[in-house]
């Protein structure tokens, strides 16, 4: 973690009702094309404001990793999980709760059908070494989706202009890396979404 890193001490912020308007999970998700019994790596899952649509989405066979390096983000998850099983909302997919980061996520070789990171690549001092993590998670034919801040629009409560990332710069890091099919689209107000596969050969 270093100074870009958001502090779990605010994660109330990642709850904030508008985000559902301004990043609206389900957008997110069709962008993303989820599929019944994949299994997702949620690398930074936060307060898990995908991991469990997500989970909601892949259907009882699937699986969501949800990684982060901070306890207390993983606490929030926990109890979210717990909640919603003592109301009977517990999502069909399992979450396991992961302890780690981008660059070393613990995650078992090819175990992931998609490698999804959401607002932290920006965050990352070392994005080729979580690139190659994630070639390393990915099955064969599986996908990396990178979801973070457009640098041409400006939010109050979002990192500063000059931690966001172009794109042509994630899509150069991507390639260099070996993956291909390289697609760059908006979602939402104020995030770009780039998606690559991980078949290629390194």
């Amino acid at each position: 973690m270093n100074e870009r890193t958001f502090p779990a001490s605010q994660a109330q912020r990642l709850e904030d009702p508008e985000r559902l308007v301004w990043l609206p999970p389900a957008d997110v998700l069709s962008a993303l094309e989820i599929q019944s019994g994949m299994t997702v790596a949620d690398i930074g899952a936060g307060t898990g404001y995908f991991s469990l649509p997500l989970a909601a989405a892949l259907g009882s066979s699937g699986r969501v990793y949800a990684v982060d390096a901070q306890d207390e983000m993983l606490r929030w998850i926990a109890t979210k999980i717990e909640k919603n099983s003592a109301t009977g909302r517990a999502a069909p997919a399992e979450i396991v709760l992961v302890h780690a980061d981008a660059t070393a996520t613990t995650l078992p070789e090819a175990s992931c059908d998609l490698y999804w990171c959401a607002n932290v690549w920006h965050e990352l001092e070392n994005r080729a070494k979580a690139l190659a993590e994630a070639r390393r998670v990915l099955k064969p034919g599986g996908r990396l989706a990178i979801l973070d801040w457009r640098p041409d629009v400006e939010r109050n409560g979002g990192p500063p202009l000059d931690h966001r990332l172009p794109t042509g710069k994630v899509k150069d890091e991507i390639e260099n890396l070996g993956f291909r099919d390289v697609s760059i689209g908006c979602v939402g107000l104020y995030s770009w979404l780039v998606q690559a596969d991980s078949s290629a050969s390194s």
